[in-house]
């Protein structure tokens, strides 16, 4: 287990050493999304914040227990981490849970809101909602074995069960029995059949006076709110009603999103992160991967939205896009690539 759980980056805000932070990291986070918020992206959205709360992708506990590769890698750099656990076996959960503690992580969350065929297939996700006692169960197993927290992410319904009331019984349930304090609440439904996940981001409408009622309902918990939030302004707003903030796609495809984070929503006296600086940053880090056998592209990609509204953004991006993956691809391809850029600044 990690023994000191602020980063070392050097060039990071030196805020983690000097500055105890106001707000629980929780108050700002980045959503776990499967295919996208690998380690590699996690390692460059903390260049852009030292406070947001950053998210593995879903991980199911047969991968952890009985795969072959360390599903739990991650940086010590990328604290606070949560590890977000796809599953339904208590038992399995639990172990799944200790090795994470063990390893350093800061939280671990279960996935009670992913819509996909093949989610379901493995009973758990979404569909998970339809019986609050199991994953009351889930939470309380792993509760039971670990000192950190232990929150669920969850929609607002599923398919027609999509009443406040069963809302209301969800929460009740996995936080009276499974003594569950913290829920991270998706203002959306969720259909499990008909509509693919991409489908199930944006077809069913978004609720968000729903969620603020249920904080109001449970005052004694800590509820974040996540779906559509796309500008830290909203972010304020959310805030105003809500313990936290989750934001998904917005802060992948905009990661420059999160240079103002820090001063702006955990109100650290911080200059705004230089985006350019942040790049380069990352070139140690890049060039420890690609010793590793880490092809550039697998890193880079995470990098293409950042100069979103600058001049030069789309250079940037087509020269990374064209150049990352060719072999022997290294730092002096992001050099080029960020000079498109950085020369029109």
């Amino acid at each position: 287990m990690h023994e000191n759980k602020e980063t070392t980056n050097p060039h990071q805000s030196s805020i983690n050493s000097c500055v105890e932070p106001k707000y629980s990291p929780s108050r700002f986070s980045i959503a776990p999304m499967l295919d996208w918020t690998d380690r590699h992206c996690r390692y460059f959205l903390r260049q852009l914040s030292s406070q947001t709360l950053l998210y593995t992708e879903m991980v199911t506990t047969g991968a952890i227990i009985h795969g072959k590769g360390d599903y739990l890698a991650y940086s010590e750099d990328e604290h606070p981490i949560a590890l977000q656990l796809g599953g339904s076996d208590p038992a399995a959960l639990a172990q799944c849970a200790k090795l994470a503690e063990a390893r350093g992580y800061d939280e671990i969350n279960l996935n009670v809101g992913c819509p996909s065929d093949r989610v379901q297939n493995g009973m758990f996700g979404a569909c998970l909602m339809a019986d609050a006692q199991r994953v009351a169960d889930c939470i309380k197993a792993m509760r039971d074995v670990v000192s950190i927290p232990v929150t669920v992410k969850t929609r607002i319904g599923i398919d027609e069960q999509d009443s406040y009331e069963f809302l209301c019984d969800f929460i009740g349930t996995v936080a009276g029995k499974g003594e569950c304090e913290m829920f991270i609440i998706h203002a959306r439904k969720a259909w499990l059949s008909g509509l693919s996940p991409k489908e199930n981001r944006e077809i069913p409408p978004l609720d968000y006076p729903r969620v603020y009622q249920l904080k109001r309902d449970f005052p004694h918990l800590t509820m974040a709110i996540n779906g559509g939030i796309k500008t830290l302004e909203e972010a304020k707003l959310h805030l105003e009603h809500m313990d936290g903030v989750m934001v998904g796609r917005e802060a992948y495809q905009n990661p420059g999103l999160l240079t103002a984070v820090d001063r702006e929503i955990f109100a650290i006296d911080s200059p705004e992160v230089d985006t350019v600086a942040a790049v380069r940053a990352m070139y140690p880090y890049i060039e420890r991967e690609l010793a590793n056998g880490t092809y550039l592209g697998h890193v880079t990609r995470h990098m293409l939205g950042l100069f979103q509204g600058i001049p030069g953004a789309r250079q940037w991006r087509r020269y990374l896009s064209e150049n990352a993956h060719k072999p022997g691809a290294g730092i002096a391809v992001v050099e080029h690539a960020l000079s498109l850029v950085a020369d029109k600044r």
